[in-house]
């Protein structure tokens, strides 16, 4: 049952970077905006997007399992400060979650580095 639980918990995460990746191929402006907005070179949407598909190719088959989930949990807590917009509870609660979705990527490197 546990086996079952870490894959469905890997394929619901990588759904998310996924949706991640889709996102950025459909609409560069909105990422490049935000990106701009912090004054942040527009051109790191590319490698944010390969970032993105390669890490959810990498959970869905526990590739690098530990690697790939502390990079994408950096990703994650970097990619919040996009989201930190006191006066805006809607954007506050993407920070939060955020952290949250870092958080559960973390407990996933130490999963994955005791299993082998």
């Amino acid at each position: 049952m546990e086996i079952w639980l870490e894959r469905i918990g890997r394929w619901l995460l990588a759904g998310l970077f996924v949706a991640g990746s889709v996102q950025k191929v459909a609409d560069p402006d909105a990422a490049q905006a935000l990106l701009a907005m912090r004054g942040w070179p527009v051109w790191l949407i590319w490698p944010a997007l390969a970032l993105n598909a390669l890490g959810a190719v990498f959970l869905v088959f526990r590739l690098f399992l530990g690697p790939t989930a502390l990079a994408l949990a950096a990703y994650c807590a970097v990619t919040s400060l996009f989201h930190w917009i006191p006066d805006d509870p809607w954007q506050m609660s993407i920070f939060v979650k955020n952290w949250a979705i870092a958080g559960g990527l973390l407990v996933l490197a130490a999963r994955g580095a005791e299993r082998r």
